[in-house]
Protein backbone atom coordinates (compact mmCIF):
# COMPACT_ATOMS: atom_id res chain seq x y z
CA UNK A 1 0.00 0.00 0.00
CA UNK A 2 1.16 3.51 -0.81
CA UNK A 3 1.08 4.87 2.74
CA UNK A 4 2.86 1.87 4.22
CA UNK A 5 5.58 1.93 1.57
CA UNK A 6 6.08 5.67 2.03
CA UNK A 7 6.16 5.27 5.81
CA UNK A 8 8.95 2.71 5.58
CA UNK A 9 10.90 4.74 3.01
CA UNK A 10 10.83 7.89 5.13
CA UNK A 11 11.75 6.01 8.31
CA UNK A 12 14.68 4.29 6.58
CA UNK A 13 16.06 7.62 5.46
CA UNK A 14 16.05 9.02 9.01
CA UNK A 15 17.62 5.96 10.73
CA UNK A 16 16.33 7.06 14.14
CA UNK A 17 16.64 5.21 17.45
CA UNK A 18 13.49 3.87 19.11
CA UNK A 19 13.50 2.33 22.59
CA UNK A 20 11.21 -0.62 23.37
CA UNK A 21 11.05 -1.10 27.17
CA UNK A 22 8.88 -4.24 27.16
CA UNK A 23 11.46 -6.83 26.18
CA UNK A 24 9.59 -9.47 28.17
CA UNK A 25 6.79 -9.50 25.57
CA UNK A 26 7.14 -11.92 22.64
CA UNK A 27 5.27 -9.58 20.28
CA UNK A 28 7.69 -6.76 21.05
CA UNK A 29 10.69 -8.96 20.29
CA UNK A 30 9.14 -10.14 17.02
CA UNK A 31 8.42 -6.54 16.05
CA UNK A 32 11.95 -5.47 16.96
CA UNK A 33 13.37 -8.23 14.78
CA UNK A 34 11.14 -7.20 11.88
CA UNK A 35 11.99 -3.49 12.17
CA UNK A 36 15.69 -4.33 12.17
CA UNK A 37 15.23 -6.67 9.20
CA UNK A 38 13.53 -3.97 7.09
CA UNK A 39 15.96 -1.31 8.35
CA UNK A 40 13.10 0.85 9.59
CA UNK A 41 14.84 2.12 12.74
CA UNK A 42 17.58 1.38 15.22
CA UNK A 43 16.25 -0.44 18.29
CA UNK A 44 17.14 -0.30 21.98
CA UNK A 45 15.76 -3.13 24.12
CA UNK A 46 15.72 -2.73 27.89
CA UNK A 47 16.75 -5.73 29.98
CA UNK A 48 19.51 -8.27 30.39
CA UNK A 49 20.85 -9.27 26.99
CA UNK A 50 21.17 -12.99 27.70
CA UNK A 51 17.62 -13.20 29.06
CA UNK A 52 16.19 -11.30 26.08
CA UNK A 53 18.03 -13.48 23.58
CA UNK A 54 16.84 -16.61 25.38
CA UNK A 55 13.23 -15.44 25.04
CA UNK A 56 13.81 -14.41 21.43
CA UNK A 57 14.85 -17.92 20.37
CA UNK A 58 15.51 -17.94 16.62
CA UNK A 59 14.62 -14.26 16.14
CA UNK A 60 17.49 -12.17 14.77
CA UNK A 61 18.23 -9.34 17.21
CA UNK A 62 21.92 -9.07 16.39
CA UNK A 63 21.57 -5.41 15.34
CA UNK A 64 19.69 -4.35 18.48
CA UNK A 65 21.27 -2.48 21.38
CA UNK A 66 20.63 -3.98 24.81
CA UNK A 67 20.57 -1.87 27.97
CA UNK A 68 20.38 -3.47 31.41
CA UNK A 69 18.86 -0.70 33.54
CA UNK A 70 20.38 -1.54 36.92
CA UNK A 71 23.95 -1.83 35.59
CA UNK A 72 23.66 0.86 32.90
CA UNK A 73 26.22 3.64 32.67
CA UNK A 74 23.24 6.01 32.47
CA UNK A 75 21.57 4.95 35.73
CA UNK A 76 23.09 7.44 38.17
CA UNK A 77 22.72 10.36 35.78
CA UNK A 78 19.12 9.47 34.95
CA UNK A 79 18.16 9.10 38.62
CA UNK A 80 19.82 12.42 39.45
CA UNK A 81 18.10 14.15 36.55
CA UNK A 82 14.70 12.79 37.56
CA UNK A 83 15.24 13.97 41.13
CA UNK A 84 16.20 17.47 40.00
CA UNK A 85 13.19 17.69 37.69
CA UNK A 86 10.70 16.45 40.29
CA UNK A 87 12.06 17.51 43.69
CA UNK A 88 9.83 20.60 43.68
CA UNK A 89 6.90 18.16 43.53
CA UNK A 90 8.15 16.34 46.61
CA UNK A 91 10.19 13.53 45.04
CA UNK A 92 13.13 12.27 47.09
CA UNK A 93 16.43 10.96 45.73
CA UNK A 94 15.56 7.43 46.84
CA UNK A 95 12.17 7.64 45.08
CA UNK A 96 13.88 8.84 41.91
CA UNK A 97 16.23 5.84 41.98
CA UNK A 98 13.30 3.45 42.46
CA UNK A 99 11.31 5.00 39.62
CA UNK A 100 14.20 5.05 37.16
CA UNK A 101 14.46 1.28 37.58
CA UNK A 102 11.04 1.01 35.93
CA UNK A 103 11.45 0.44 32.18
CA UNK A 104 8.91 3.11 31.18
CA UNK A 105 10.75 5.75 33.23
CA UNK A 106 14.21 4.70 32.04
CA UNK A 107 12.99 4.51 28.43
CA UNK A 108 11.40 7.96 28.61
CA UNK A 109 14.60 9.36 30.07
CA UNK A 110 16.54 7.94 27.10
CA UNK A 111 14.23 10.03 24.91
CA UNK A 112 14.46 13.09 27.16
CA UNK A 113 18.27 12.95 27.02
CA UNK A 114 18.29 12.51 23.23
CA UNK A 115 19.90 9.06 23.33
CA UNK A 116 16.77 7.68 21.68
CA UNK A 117 14.44 9.61 19.40
CA UNK A 118 11.23 7.92 20.60
CA UNK A 119 9.77 5.32 22.93
CA UNK A 120 7.01 2.82 22.13
CA UNK A 121 5.36 1.05 25.07
CA UNK A 122 2.00 -0.24 26.27
CA UNK A 123 1.89 -3.85 25.05
CA UNK A 124 1.76 -4.96 28.69
CA UNK A 125 1.20 -1.68 30.56
CA UNK A 126 -1.62 0.82 30.73
CA UNK A 127 -1.78 4.09 28.81
CA UNK A 128 -1.44 5.94 32.11
CA UNK A 129 1.80 4.11 32.95
CA UNK A 130 3.19 4.84 29.49
CA UNK A 131 2.51 8.56 29.40
CA UNK A 132 2.94 9.46 33.09
CA UNK A 133 6.76 9.82 32.91
CA UNK A 134 6.45 11.88 29.72
CA UNK A 135 3.95 14.23 31.36
CA UNK A 136 6.21 14.54 34.40
CA UNK A 137 9.40 15.63 32.65
CA UNK A 138 9.17 15.61 28.84
CA UNK A 139 6.20 17.99 29.11
CA UNK A 140 3.82 19.46 26.53
CA UNK A 141 4.66 21.46 23.43
CA UNK A 142 4.18 25.21 23.71
CA UNK A 143 0.58 26.21 23.14
CA UNK A 144 -0.78 22.68 23.62
CA UNK A 145 -2.68 21.97 26.84
CA UNK A 146 -3.46 18.27 26.52
CA UNK A 147 -2.13 15.00 25.16
CA UNK A 148 -4.33 13.51 22.45
CA UNK A 149 -4.41 10.28 20.50
CA UNK A 150 -4.71 10.26 16.71
CA UNK A 151 -5.22 7.33 14.37
CA UNK A 152 -4.04 7.17 10.79
CA UNK A 153 -6.85 5.52 8.85
CA UNK A 154 -5.69 4.00 5.54
CA UNK A 155 -8.58 3.07 3.26
CA UNK A 156 -8.40 1.41 -0.15
CA UNK A 157 -11.32 1.39 -2.59
CA UNK A 158 -12.32 1.42 -6.24
CA UNK A 159 -12.15 4.80 -7.93
CA UNK A 160 -15.22 6.32 -9.55
CA UNK A 161 -13.61 6.19 -13.02
CA UNK A 162 -12.37 2.64 -12.97
CA UNK A 163 -13.68 0.11 -10.46
CA UNK A 164 -10.64 -2.10 -10.99
CA UNK A 165 -8.24 0.68 -10.00
CA UNK A 166 -7.45 0.79 -6.29
CA UNK A 167 -7.54 4.25 -4.79
CA UNK A 168 -5.98 4.73 -1.36
CA UNK A 169 -7.17 7.40 1.04
CA UNK A 170 -5.33 8.47 4.18
CA UNK A 171 -7.30 10.15 6.96
CA UNK A 172 -6.30 11.37 10.42
CA UNK A 173 -8.83 10.94 13.27
CA UNK A 174 -8.54 12.59 16.73
CA UNK A 175 -9.01 12.46 19.65
CA UNK A 176 -9.73 8.74 19.74
CA UNK A 177 -7.76 7.68 22.80
CA UNK A 178 -7.05 10.15 25.60
CA UNK A 179 -9.32 13.07 26.55
CA UNK A 180 -12.97 12.14 27.28
CA UNK A 181 -14.50 15.63 27.33
CA UNK A 182 -12.12 18.28 26.01
CA UNK A 183 -12.64 21.97 26.65
CA UNK A 184 -12.81 24.32 23.67
CA UNK A 185 -9.14 25.20 24.20
CA UNK A 186 -8.21 21.52 24.39
CA UNK A 187 -10.20 20.68 21.25
CA UNK A 188 -8.45 23.49 19.40
CA UNK A 189 -5.09 22.11 20.55
CA UNK A 190 -6.07 18.61 19.44
CA UNK A 191 -6.87 19.99 15.99
CA UNK A 192 -3.51 21.78 15.73
CA UNK A 193 -1.61 18.71 16.95
CA UNK A 194 -3.38 16.48 14.41
CA UNK A 195 -2.77 18.93 11.58
CA UNK A 196 0.94 18.82 12.46
CA UNK A 197 0.83 15.02 12.53
CA UNK A 198 -0.60 15.04 9.01
CA UNK A 199 2.16 17.43 7.92
CA UNK A 200 4.83 15.14 9.38
CA UNK A 201 3.68 12.41 6.99
CA UNK A 202 3.72 14.73 4.00
CA UNK A 203 -0.01 15.60 3.84
CA UNK A 204 -1.39 19.11 3.59
CA UNK A 205 -4.00 19.18 6.37
CA UNK A 206 -7.59 20.10 5.65
CA UNK A 207 -9.22 20.03 9.07
CA UNK A 208 -12.92 19.34 9.62
CA UNK A 209 -14.43 20.06 13.04
CA UNK A 210 -17.18 17.45 13.12
CA UNK A 211 -20.67 17.79 14.55
CA UNK A 212 -24.24 16.57 14.08
CA UNK A 213 -24.96 19.71 12.03
CA UNK A 214 -23.27 21.48 9.12
CA UNK A 215 -22.65 25.21 9.04
CA UNK A 216 -25.52 27.26 10.47
CA UNK A 217 -28.24 24.67 9.86
CA UNK A 218 -28.80 24.11 13.58
CA UNK A 219 -28.22 25.80 16.91
CA UNK A 220 -27.36 24.38 20.30
CA UNK A 221 -24.78 23.99 23.03
CA UNK A 222 -22.66 21.42 21.15
CA UNK A 223 -22.74 23.49 17.96
CA UNK A 224 -21.51 26.55 19.86
CA UNK A 225 -18.82 24.41 21.50
CA UNK A 226 -17.43 23.28 18.13
CA UNK A 227 -17.61 26.80 16.68
CA UNK A 228 -15.68 28.27 19.60
CA UNK A 229 -12.98 25.60 19.38
CA UNK A 230 -12.65 26.27 15.63
CA UNK A 231 -12.26 30.01 16.23
CA UNK A 232 -9.50 29.40 18.80
CA UNK A 233 -7.65 27.08 16.41
CA UNK A 234 -7.98 29.47 13.46
CA UNK A 235 -6.56 32.36 15.49
CA UNK A 236 -3.62 30.21 16.58
CA UNK A 237 -2.87 28.87 13.06
CA UNK A 238 -4.51 30.98 10.34
CA UNK A 239 -2.38 29.29 7.68
CA UNK A 240 -4.04 25.88 8.21
CA UNK A 241 -7.27 25.15 6.32
CA UNK A 242 -9.93 24.48 8.98
CA UNK A 243 -13.72 24.64 8.92
CA UNK A 244 -16.81 23.53 10.81
CA UNK A 245 -19.03 22.54 12.29
CA UNK A 246 -19.79 19.95 9.66
CA UNK A 247 -21.24 16.47 9.38
CA UNK A 248 -19.05 13.65 8.18
CA UNK A 249 -20.74 13.43 4.79
CA UNK A 250 -20.17 17.12 4.15
CA UNK A 251 -16.51 16.68 5.11
CA UNK A 252 -15.78 13.88 2.63
CA UNK A 253 -18.38 14.01 -0.17
CA UNK A 254 -17.89 16.80 -2.71
CA UNK A 255 -21.52 16.69 -3.86
CA UNK A 256 -22.85 17.03 -0.33
CA UNK A 257 -20.28 19.74 0.37
CA UNK A 258 -21.45 21.83 -2.61
CA UNK A 259 -24.98 21.68 -1.24
CA UNK A 260 -24.25 22.27 2.44
CA UNK A 261 -21.01 24.34 2.52
CA UNK A 262 -20.37 25.59 -1.03
CA UNK A 263 -17.78 28.21 0.00
CA UNK A 264 -15.70 25.97 2.24
CA UNK A 265 -12.07 25.16 1.43
CA UNK A 266 -12.31 22.03 3.58
CA UNK A 267 -15.76 20.52 3.00
CA UNK A 268 -15.70 17.61 0.57
CA UNK A 269 -11.93 17.21 0.78
CA UNK A 270 -11.08 16.93 4.48
CA UNK A 271 -8.30 14.60 5.56
CA UNK A 272 -8.10 15.56 9.26
CA UNK A 273 -11.22 14.87 11.33
CA UNK A 274 -11.66 16.36 14.79
CA UNK A 275 -14.35 14.74 16.90
CA UNK A 276 -16.08 16.76 19.64
CA UNK A 277 -15.30 14.17 22.32
CA UNK A 278 -13.61 10.83 22.92
CA UNK A 279 -16.88 8.93 22.77
CA UNK A 280 -17.47 9.98 19.14
CA UNK A 281 -13.85 9.56 18.09
CA UNK A 282 -13.26 6.10 19.51
CA UNK A 283 -16.56 4.69 18.23
CA UNK A 284 -16.01 6.10 14.75
CA UNK A 285 -12.44 4.91 14.25
CA UNK A 286 -13.40 1.37 15.27
CA UNK A 287 -16.50 1.44 13.06
CA UNK A 288 -14.46 2.53 10.04
CA UNK A 289 -11.69 0.05 10.83
CA UNK A 290 -14.06 -2.92 11.05
CA UNK A 291 -16.69 -2.07 8.45
CA UNK A 292 -14.42 -0.60 5.77
CA UNK A 293 -11.53 -3.02 6.37
CA UNK A 294 -9.32 0.00 6.97
CA UNK A 295 -5.80 -0.09 8.38
CA UNK A 296 -5.89 1.85 11.66
CA UNK A 297 -2.45 2.89 12.87
CA UNK A 298 -2.22 4.34 16.36
CA UNK A 299 -2.93 5.81 18.73
CA UNK A 300 -0.22 8.34 17.95
CA UNK A 301 0.27 10.40 21.10
CA UNK A 302 0.32 14.08 20.20
CA UNK A 303 1.27 17.22 22.07
CA UNK A 304 4.43 16.02 23.84
CA UNK A 305 7.75 17.71 23.17
CA UNK A 306 9.29 14.36 22.21
CA UNK A 307 7.71 11.20 20.77
CA UNK A 308 6.35 8.70 23.29
CA UNK A 309 3.71 6.36 21.89
CA UNK A 310 1.27 3.99 23.48
CA UNK A 311 0.24 0.54 22.26
CA UNK A 312 -2.98 -1.31 22.84
CA UNK A 313 -2.48 -4.33 25.11
CA UNK A 314 -4.16 -6.33 22.35
CA UNK A 315 -1.73 -5.09 19.71
CA UNK A 316 -0.34 -7.31 16.98
CA UNK A 317 3.27 -7.52 15.83
CA UNK A 318 2.40 -5.42 12.78
CA UNK A 319 0.75 -2.81 15.02
CA UNK A 320 4.01 -2.47 16.94
CA UNK A 321 6.08 -2.26 13.76
CA UNK A 322 3.86 0.49 12.34
CA UNK A 323 3.95 2.44 15.59
CA UNK A 324 7.76 2.23 15.68
CA UNK A 325 7.97 3.55 12.11
CA UNK A 326 5.53 6.37 12.86
CA UNK A 327 7.43 7.27 16.03
CA UNK A 328 10.60 7.56 13.99
CA UNK A 329 8.93 10.22 11.84
CA UNK A 330 7.44 12.29 14.65
CA UNK A 331 9.06 15.52 15.74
Amino acid sequence: MGFSADLLSRARALKRVVVLPESDDERVLKAASKVLEIDGAKIILLGKKDEILARAGSLDLSKAQFVDISSSEYFDDFASTLFELRKAKGMSESEAKELILRPEYFGTMLVYKGIAHAMVSGAKTTTADTIRPALQFVKMKDGISTVSGAFVMVLGGASEKDESEKNERVWFFADCAITPRPSTEQLAGIALSTANTAKSFGYEPKVAFLSYSTGDSAKGEMIDFVKEALEIAQKAAPDIAMDGPMQFDAAVDSKVAKSKMPNSKVAGQANVFIFPDLNCGNITYKAVQRSANALAIGPILQGLKKPVNDLSRGCSVDDIVNTVLISALQE
